[in-house]
C-alpha cells in the first residue's frame, strides 16, 4: 500500500495530499529540489552545506527548512520562499539530515518529487549517536545524561538503523536514485568524496581548498549548557523565528556575542563509560553487518570499541 492509499484510509493524513493539486505536483518537479543530502545527523552535512553553497541552489539563510518532516502543513509557498526565484540553471537541493529516518519525509518526497536524488552518509553508529547526543544536550533539547538519553530519546537509536531506512528510501525512489556514502571516506579524502557527490547530483566537479579539506564540523568543542532552561528556551524561540521565516535574525544572533548567553559555558562532555560503549557496539553489530552486506564493504572499525580505537 503506497502513501496515497494510506492517506485515503487515514483522515489525519488526508489534508497534505488534498492541498496539492495535480498541477501543483507537476510544478513541484520543476521548481522544488532535485536532490537531498539526508545524512542522518552528525555525518558531515554542515560541512557539505558550506561546500555546496554557491555551486547549487540551497535554502537561503538556513541550512534546514524541516519542510518535509515538520512544516509540511505550511504549504509549498512557504517552502519555496526559502529559495531564490532565479536559479540560473543551477541544480536545486537541500541538505536535510532529519529526513533520513522520517517516514513522512520519505513518502512526501516520493510523491512530490519522484525523480529526486538522495544522498545518505553512514558513520560509525556509536560515534554518531554520541555526537548527536552532545549536540542536542548543548542546545538544551534534552536534559539527560548519555546513558539516560539512549533510553529516553528514541531519535538517537532510530537514526542509526541504517539498513532499514536505506532500504526504504531505495524502495520509495528506486535504487539508482539513492547514493550510499561513508563518513570515514569524507574524513580520509574529502576531494574524492565531493567528486563522487557532484557526479551523482549532476553538477560540475569542484576543487576544495587546503582549508576546506581539513574543515569538517565536529562536536568536540560543545559543552553542557550553563543553564538548561535558558538554552532550551532560546532554542525554542529560534525554532519559532525560523518557522516565521526570520532566519536572518536567527543567523545574526548566532554569529553575535549574544550566542554565548544561550550556548556553551557548562562543563565539558566526558566520554561514556567503556562498558556502556561496548554494549552499544554489540547492540549495533547486526546492523553494521547487514549494512556491510548491502554495500559489499567491510566496516571493521564500527563493530567494537577495540576496533574503533585501532581504526
Amino acid at each position: 500500500m503506497d502513501a496515497s492509499q494510506r492517506a485515503a484510509e487515514d483522515p489525519r493524513k488526508r489534508s497534505w495530499f488534498e492541498r496539492i493539486s495535480a498541477r501543483g505536483r507537476q510544478s513541484a518537479i520543476e521548481d522544488l529540489p532535485e536532490f537531498f543530502v539526508i545524512g542522518p545527523p552528525r555525518t558531515g552535512t554542515s560541512w557539505l552545506y558550506e561546500m555546496l553553497r554557491g555551486r547549487v541552489i540551497l535554502p537561503r539563510t538556513t541550512k534546514e527548512t524541516r519542510f518535509f518532516d515538520t512544516h509540511f502543513y505550511r504549504g509549498l509557498d512557504w517552502y519555496q520562499a526559502h529559495y531564490p526565484r532565479k536559479t540560473d540553471g543551477r541544480r536545486i537541493g537541500e541538505v536535510a539530515p532529519t529526513y533520513f529516518a522520517s517516514v513522512e519525509a520519505r513518502e512526501r518526497i516520493a510523491q512530490l518529487i519522484p525523480t529526486a536524488r538522495v544522498v545518505c552518509i553512514f558513520r560509525d553508529p556509536v560515534e554518531r549517536i554520541l555526537s548527536l547526543y552532545r549536540l542536542k544536550r548543548a542546545y538544551g533539547l534534552i536534559p539527560w545524561s548519555f546513558e539516560q538519553a539512549i533510553v529516553q530519546d528514541p531519535e538517537l537509536m532510530n537514526t542509526s538503523r541504517y539498513s532499514a531506512h536505506y532500504r526504504a528510501w531505495r524502495k520509495a525512489l528506486g535504487p539508482h536514485q539513492v547514493l550510499a556514502t561513508i563518513y570515514d571516506d569524507l574524513l580520509d579524502d574529502p576531494q574524492s568524496f565531493v567528486d563522487r557527490l557532484a557526479d551523482f547530483i549532476g553538477v560540475p566537479r569542484f576543487a576544495l581548498s587546503p582549508l576546506q579539506n581539513r574543515w569538517v564540523h565536529g562536536s568536540d568543542s560543545l559543552t553542557h549548557p550553563r543553564s538548561h532552561t535558558r538554552t532550551r528556551n532560546g532554542t525554542r524561540v529560534a525554532d519559532w523565528l525560523k518557522a516565521q521565516r526570520f532566519d536572518r535574525l536567527v543567523a545574526a544572533i548566532r554569529d553575535s556575542p549574544l550566542r554565548q548567553f544561550f550556548l556553551s559555558g557548562g562543563r565539558p562532555f566526558a566520554d561514556p563509560p567503556s562498558e556502556f560503549a561496548a554494549r552499544l557496539y554489540e547492540l549495533f553489530r547486526p546492523e553494521v553487518e547487514e549494512l556491510e552486506t548491502i554495500l559489499k564493504r567491510d566496516l571493521p572499525g564500527w563493530k567494537s570499541t577495540a576496533a574503533a580505537d585501532v581504526a
